[in-house]
């Protein structure tokens, strides 16, 4: 495990390196780059996952995105997600450079919100030969708005136009908090779960904060990552969902992997909420043999 710094759109983004033991066995390593949840940084989820994988023989690259953890961006704690796509773009630029890395053998591995991510970078990324997506979020405006309600969800936008005139104006950024038990205290990710996470020493890192801009939430609900499974083509996709999830929804993971044209599995696990494949080895093991058996048949 090794610093790994790169840079993208002239930020500076802190990554680590993990390199198989050993002499790859056709001269250069099949690599995995890694994105994760919201509000996640490099050594929490995805570095469970990165380093699991690297143990079954694959070259993984986790790193801060953009206004978090390590790495450079303002303002910070704030979800980007046209920045976020151009960091995974530069990111496999980083990786095929590396003389460990095959670079014709470059797969992508998206967790929770990242599972999003990397479906959308991986539709319009050649380079990425294979994508797997773990407890997906694969965010849809136009299911949001039908969800909401057409009204409600254009209140929605002209609340956040204006916070963002505010900000503009001041210079003042508004924060919410990335997760809360407390029903008083507003937060993106509200309720016991998140929060049995994020809150807890099972995720405890010193690059992250608890808050995120207010503005992170228009991100949320005006991205479309579902789209990617329309353009992936002939780049095989893994989807691993759980069939209890109150927040990245198994319809959501269902629709994405009957969306995709080309190649694509799916592996359902019996979980009991969202963040069981966070980091509890009976889900997360499964999930990672059937990774490592998916980038072996395509890398």
């Amino acid at each position: 495990m090794t610093p790994f710094p790169f840079h993208s759109d002239g930020l500076a983004l802190d990554g680590t390196l993990r390199v198989p033991d050993g002499t790859p066995p056709e001269g250069a390593w099949p690599a995995l780059v890694f994105t994760g949840p919201l509000s996640g940084v490099k050594e929490q989820v995805v570095g469970g996952y990165a380093e699991r994988l690297t143990g079954k023989g694959f070259v993984t690259l986790t790193f801060d995105h953009r206004n978090f953890g390590a790495s450079d961006g303002e303002p910070r704690q704030h979800e980007d997600s046209a920045g976020k796509l151009a960091d995974l773009r530069d990111a496999v630029s980083a990786l095929a450079i590396h003389p460990a890395v095959d670079q014709a053998r470059i797969g992508a591995v998206g967790v929770c919100l990242g599972g999003g991510y990397a479906l959308r970078f991986a539709a319009f990324d050649p380079r990425v030969k294979a994508v797997a997506c773990i407890a997906g979020g694969y965010n849809d405006p136009a299911a949001m708005r039908a969800a909401m309600g057409a009204d409600a969800y254009r209140a929605q936008l002209a609340g956040f136009a204006e916070s963002a005139q505010t900000q503009y104006s001041t210079g003042r950024i508004e924060y919410l908090a990335a997760v809360s038990d407390d029903e008083d205290v507003p937060a993106v990710m509200a309720g016991a779960e998140p929060f049995a996470y994020y809150g807890t020493e099972r995720s405890a890192s010193p690059g992250w904060v608890n808050r995120l801009t207010r503005l992170s939430v228009r991100e949320l609900i005006t991205v479309d990552l579902a789209v990617g499974a329309d353009f992936l083509g002939p780049t095989p996709l893994l989807v691993v969902h759980g069939t209890t999830d109150a927040f990245c929804s198994p319809e959501g993971a269902r629709t994405v992997f009957e969306r995709a044209k080309g190649p694509a599995e799916i592996l359902w696990l019996d979980t009991t909420n969202h963040i069981d494949l966070y980091d509890r080895p009976e889900y997360v093991d499964p999930a990672v043999t059937r990774a490592a058996e998916f980038f072996s048949s395509h890398l």
